[in-house]
C-alpha cells in the first residue's frame, strides 16, 4: 500500500527515483509524485494517475539533483487528485515529505495550526505532517530536531521520507506501523517502503523498527529513536534476484506466479519434509517446540487470502494433530477483547509480513500472555521480528496484488505444521509417511494442472460476460472456495460468493438460474456423495456447473456443464490442487473483460492502514 522511494548519492536521483517507484507499483496506488533537490531549490511535480503518466509529464525537463524522493499514492484522505498527491510541503516550501500511513489526530493538529494562521491546499493528512514540522522547524532551526519533536506528538502509523531544502545533504526515514527499509550503498542511500525498490542498486539493507529514523548523509549514516537514543544498525542481506520481480516472457505477473507455483512449491518444503519419517522438521520453531507440544489451543489469524489458508490449516492441524484450532479475522481479533490463555498459540499468516492488522492482533495476543507464530513471506519483516518464532514461506517475491503463489505456499507450511504437531501426538508413523509422501508429489501434480491452462482459458471464455458466481465446496475445500470467489472479486470486479455447498438450500439457492454459473469443488472424498447431491440441486434449477473433479471421474462429468480434472491426493492435500484451476479461471475471465490484472482497482498488495 503506497510505495516510499528515497535517493541520496553521487547520482541523478530522478532516474533511481523514477525505476524505484515503477518497481512499486504493484503495491497498488491512484497518484504519483516526485521532489528532486538540486542544492539550491527543490522541484516538485506529481499528479493522479499511473507512474508512466508522471515520466510523460516531465520527460524532457531538467530535473538536477543527487538528492530525492518519490511517491506513489493509495488514497485514504482525500480523493485521487494532482493537490492530493504526494509529496506535501510545508508553509514555506522549504520542507518536502512523502508519507505512507494515517496521522490519526491530524484534525486536532489541523485546528491548532489553523489558529496559528497556517493554510492548507489538500485534504490529507500528510500536508497537516509537513506544515507541523515546517512550524516547529521555525521555531527550533533544526531540521532533524523539529522531524523528532513532531513525530513525538503524532498518533498513528507513518513511513516517512523527507527532505529540507536548507540541508541538501540531509534525507531522513522514519516510520512507525509502515516498512521503510534502508538501501546502503558506496556513499549513497536508498529508502523505500519495500526492498523491491532497492535490490538493483543494492543487497544491503536496513529495516527501521517502529518509532526510529534514519539521518543519511552522503558520506555515511546514523540510525536512532525518535526520542534520539542512538542505535547500532543491523545490516541483512537481500535474498532474491531482481529477475525475481520482472515479469519475463508472461503478459502478466500474476499468470507468472501462477505459473511458478511447482517451485515456489517445493521451495517451500525443501528440507522440511521428512518423507521417511513421515515428519516435518521446521527450524524457525526450534525455539518454542515445547511449548507447542503443550499447546491447549492454536488461534490462526490473517486477513483475506491469508485467513482462508488458517481456515484449511484448521481442518488440517484438528485432523492430524487432535489440537482445538480456531481462526479469526485479525481486524475483529485485536478489537473484541478475545479471551487468551498463557499456553494458546497464537500464529499470524501474511504474505508481505507487514498487514497491520495482523500485527496488531499478535500484539494483543501478547499482551495476554500467549506465545505468537509467524507464517510469512518476507524476511526481515515487521511480524517476522516481534513474533517469538515463526516459519518462513521461501515463495519468493510475490508482485500481483491477487495473491496466488503465497496461498499455496502457506497451504504448504501449514500442512508441515499439522504433520509436525500429529506426530507429537497420536498421527502413526505410516500415517506420516503417507501424507509425507502425497505432500512430496505435489509439485508434479500442479505441474500437470497447469498443463490444462488452455481449457480452462476456454471455459473462462464462457463465462466472462457474467456478472455473478457461486463457488461451492465442503469440508477442507469449503475456503478454496472462499479463495476461489475473491480471486474473481479481487481481478475481474464480478461479483462472487464462496459458500459451504450445504449452505446453499438456506438462502443462495434462490439466485441460480441459467444465468449463474455455479463452481463446485467436488474432489473424490468422504463427503463427495454429498456434494453430487449439491450439484444435482444446481442442475435442477438450470444453473450452469463448473466442477473441479478428481481425474477419471465421469460421474461428475455427466452432471457437470464443464469440469477441470486434477490429480488424486490425499484429501487434506487437495486444497493445494483445486485452487489453481480457480486462480487460472479468474485470471482468463479477468483478461478476457480487458481488466489490469495486476493492478486491480482500488486494491493495495500490503495492507499497512487500518
Amino acid at each position: 500500500m503506497c510505495g516510499i522511494v528515497g535517493y541520496i548519492g553521487h547520482r541523478e536521483a530522478l532516474p533511481i527515483v523514477l525505476e524505484g517507484l515503477r518497481n512499486l507499483e504493484y503495491r497498488g496506488y491512484d497518484s504519483a509524485g516526485i521532489a528532486i533537490c538540486d542544492g539550491a531549490r527543490i522541484r516538485i511535480r506529481k499528479r493522479a494517475g499511473k507512474v508512466a503518466q508522471l515520466a510523460a509529464d516531465i520527460e524532457g525537463e531538467e530535473f538536477p539533483g543527487t538528492l530525492g524522493i518519490g511517491h506513489t499514492r493509495w488514497a485514504t484522505h482525500g480523493e485521487p487528485t494532482d493537490i492530493n498527491a504526494h509529496p506535501h510541503t510545508d508553509a514555506s516550501g522549504r520542507i518536502v515529505l512523502i508519507h505512507n500511513g494515517i496521522i490519526e489526530n491530524y484534525a486536532v493538529l489541523k485546528t491548532r495550526l489553523e489558529r496559528k494562521g497556517y493554510s492548507f491546499r489538500s485534504e490529507t493528512d500528510t500536508e497537516v505532517l509537513a506544515v507541523f514540522i515546517g512550524m516547529l522547524y521555525e521555531r527550533l532551526g533544526d531540521f532533524e530536531l523539529a522531524v523528532r519533536t513532531a513525530l513525538q506528538e503524532v498518533e498513528g502509523t507513518f513511513g516517512l521520507a523527507i527532505l529540507s531544502k536548507d540541508d541538501p545533504d540531509c534525507l531522513i526515514a522514519a516510520r512507525r506501523g509502515s516498512p521503510i527499509v534502508l538501501g546502503i550503498g558506496d556513499s549513497e542511500y536508498i529508502v523505500a517502503s519495500d526492498a523491491s525498490a532497492i535490490v538493483a542498486h543494492t543487497r544491503r539493507v536496513v529495516y527501521l523498527r517502529d518509532d526510529e529514523l534514519a539521518i543519511l548523509r552522503r558520506d555515511g549514516y546514523v540510525t536512532k529513536t525518535i526520542g534520539d537514543e542512538f542505535i547500532a544498525p543491523e545490516i541483512h542481506e537481500l535474498d532474491f534476484e531482481l529477475e525475481q520481480i520482472q515479469r519475463g516472457n508472461f503478459p502478466h505477473f500474476m499468470l507468472k506466479e501462477i505459473f511458478e507455483q511447482p517451485v515456489t512449491f517445493r521451495d517451500s518444503i525443501r528440507g522440511r519434509l521428512l518423507v521417511e519419517q513421515g515428519n516435518a522438521k521446521l527450524g524457525g520453531l526450534t525455539t518454542v517446540a515445547d511449548k507447542l507440544r503443550v499447546a491447549r489451543r492454536i488461534i490462526l489469524t490473517g486477513c483475506g487470502t491469508s485467513w482462508h489458508s488458517a481456515l484449511v490449516g484448521e481442518y488440517v492441524i484438528e485432523q492430524l494433530a487432535r489440537i482445538p484450532v480456531e481462526v479469526e479475522y485479525a481486524s475483529e481479533l485485536r478489537y473484541r477483547n478475545p479471551v487468551i490463555y498463557p499456553d494458546d498459540i497464537v500464529i499470524g499468516i501474511s504474505q508481505s509480513g507487514e498487514t497491520i492488522d495482523t500485527l496488531a492482533a499478535l500484539r494483543e495476543a501478547r499482551l495476554k500472555g500467549a506465545t505468537i507464530l509467524g507464517i510469512v513471506n518476507v524476511v526481515g519483516s515487521t511480524i517476522a521480528r516481534e513474533t517469538d518464532a515463526g516459519v518462513y514461506l521461501h515463495a519468493g517475491p510475490e508482485i500481483g496484488v491477487a495473491s496466488t503463489k503465497a496461498f499455496t505456499s502457506q497451504l504448504a507450511v501449514l500442512a508441515l505444521l499439522g504433520l509436525y504437531l500429529g506426530r507429537q501426538r497420536d498421527l502413526s508413523a505410516s500415517e506420516g509417511q503417507h501424507l509425507a509422501k502425497e505432500l512430496n508429489t505435489i509439485p508434479e501434480h500442479i505441474t500437470t494442472i497447469l498443463d490444462s491452462a488452455p481449457t480452462i482459458e476456454y471455459i473462462a471464455h464462457q463465462y466472462a460476460h457474467c456478472t455473478n458466481a457461486l463457488y461451492l465446496g465442503r469440508g477442507v475445500n469449503y475456503p478454496v472456495a472462499l479463495e476461489g470467489a475473491l480471486k474473481l472479486k479481487e481481478i475481474s470486479y464480478v461479483h462472487a460468493e464462496g459458500y459451504p455447498a450445504a449452505e446453499m438450500k438456506h438462502g443462495p439457492i434462490a439466485l441460480i438460474d441459467e444465468n449463474m454459473p455455479v463452481v463446485f469443488i467436488a474432489t473424490c472424498d468422504d463427503i463427495y456423495d454429498k456434494v453430487i447431491s449439491n450439484i444435482q440441486e444446481v442442475r435442477a434449477r438450470r444453473g450452469r456447473i463448473i466442477a473441479i473433479a478428481t481425474e477419471g471421474d465421469q460421474r461428475v462429468a455427466e452432471l457437470a456443464d464443464h469440469v477441470i480434472f486434477v490429480p488424486p491426493t490425499h484429501s487434506l492435500l487437495t486444497p493445494i490442487l483445486t485452487t489453481i484451476p480457480l486462480q487460472l479461471l479468474a485470471y482468463y475471465i479477468a483478461v478476457a473483460r480487458g481488466c489490469d490484472v495486476d493492478k486491480p482497482r482500488n486494491l493495495a498488495k500490503s495492507v499497512t492502514v487500518e
